[in-house]
């Protein structure tokens, strides 16, 4: 049988603290602050623990008219999409597309992309991306479009190092849920 993880009660939220399965509500996780790029909440404890989810990544994201989940980028791994609430544009492979609530996005291994709140209010968007090729070395790169750039979501030099292309942003920071971020 797997066991139950158990949840570490943290400062800024609960992170799972061992191996195992584990029921978890996102307003109770742990969340960070991505000046200028919305905030996230964090599943799988992070890259400090040891449980980290091995296979796949796992996000919620909450972004404000026109804060980029992202720099635009691809990755050897396919990543997916869901709009919870909400609008946002997405570029993708140099085009941009509105997204809505309920709208999902896939994107195949190599697919250039970056998620943009839109409209009035935070839109509040569900991620998930493989992770088999996208630690290390050739895990993907920021390459140049006119149209991220456009919308402060693109770099001016293709690179494949996160901080170039997140240089002109702090650090994350460990912050909890604030009330009002996630619809319901």
């Amino acid at each position: 049988m797997v066991p139950e993880a158990p949840l570490e009660p943290t400062e800024h939220g609960l992170v799972p603290a061992g191996d195992g399965w584990f029921v978890l509500n996102a307003r109770e996780t742990r969340w960070f602050d991505r000046e200028g790029r919305g905030v996230a909440g964090d599943f799988d404890g992070g890259p400090e623990f040891p449980f980290a989810f091995p296979q796949l990544g796992i996000g919620i994201y909450v972004l404000g008219p026109g804060e980029p989940m992202a720099m635009y980028h691809w990755e050897a791994d396919q990543e997916d999409f869901l709009v919870i609430s909400g609008e946002a544009l997405l570029i993708v492979e140099g085009e941009e597309r509105p997204l809505r609530a309920w709208d999902f996005v896939h994107c195949p291994p190599e697919t250039q992309h970056v998620i943009v709140g839109a409209g009035d209010v935070p839109c509040v968007v569900f991620a998930v991306g493989a992770r088999d090729r996208t630690r290390g070395r050739n895990w993907g790169g920021y390459t140049v479009a006119e149209a991220a750039l456009r919308h402060g979501a693109g770099v001016a030099e293709e690179t494949d190092d996160p901080k170039q292309a997140y240089a002109r942003f702090r650090p994350s920071e460990p912050t909890r849920y604030r009330e009002g971020w996630l619809p319901g």
